[in-house]
């Protein structure tokens, strides 16, 4: 299910459970996005003017708030608010990009760097990354106030594909193990995966299994290194 829609108190969600809290400036790049329709996502800041979320998270909202710099919740170092002329949807995979007024980086708000264009047929297999959001910290939970992160490895698509079928775990999604709880639960739908090695954006929060946060099932997210072309057609940003 989507992260975004398990109760906020049945759905697949994007929660970080089990992790831990953000010290500030940790994720910089993270943003927490409100929208109009009254639901939470994250997403992450690849550019001075873009952001890059999921796709269902956008859905049929009007406009959007970005929280940048925020480690508790909605006391953000700024906001913007973004009308959905600037929401530009992906028409066949859960990839999305806001384009935002230009934000300067400093050391609470800065960009996550995508991987490189020659580096886009790394699986990533085995390799450790971190994903960060305000999503709920158990199934069922309210949404947490303060930046939750979770240290995830990920895992080869053949295993993925054993808990869900080859027809969800295409080649545009990486997927991460879930051990000890550990995951993206529900309210990060969106948000970031990052490597731990040389911080680079791999996955953007899909979906959790419908089985519940806790079940051990992997957690799905879109490949980047998938979508590298898309980004760079509407943004111009490649590496």
């Amino acid at each position: 299910v989507h992260p975004k829609d398990l109760p906020k108190v049945s759905k697949i969600e994007g929660r970080i459970t089990n992790g831990y809290a953000a010290e500030e400036g940790k994720a910089p790049y993270t943003v927490g996005l409100g929208f109009s329709g009254g639901w939470w996502c994250g997403g992450s800041i690849i550019a001075h003017d873009w952001v890059l979320t999921a796709e269902h998270c956008i859905g049929n909202a009007d406009s959007v708030t970005v929280y940048f710099g925020a480690t508790w919740r909605t006391n953000a170092q700024y906001t913007h608010w973004v009308g959905n002329g600037n929401f530009i949807s992906h028409s066949n995979a859960d990839i999305a990009l806001i384009r935002i007024p230009h934000v300067d980086f400093w050391h609470m708000v800065n960009k996550v760097e995508l991987p490189s264009y020659n580096d886009r047929y790394n699986d990533y297999n085995e390799w450790w990354a971190v994903a960060c959001g305000w999503g709920g910290t158990y199934d069922g939970s309210p949404l947490p106030d303060w930046l939750q992160c979770a240290d995830l490895q990920i895992i080869h698509n053949s295993e993925c594909a054993s808990y869900y079928g080859t027809g969800t775990v295409g080649d545009n999604i990486i997927c991460v193990r879930v051990v000890d709880g550990k995951g993206t639960c529900g309210g990060d739908s969106g948000g970031p995966l990052v490597t731990h090695d040389g911080s680079k954006l791999v996955g953007v929060t899909n979906w959790v299994s419908g089985a519940g946060c806790q079940a051990g099932h992997p957690a799905g997210f879109q490949r980047v290194t998938y979508h590298l072309d898309w980004i760079r057609d509407h943004t111009g940003i490649s590496y």
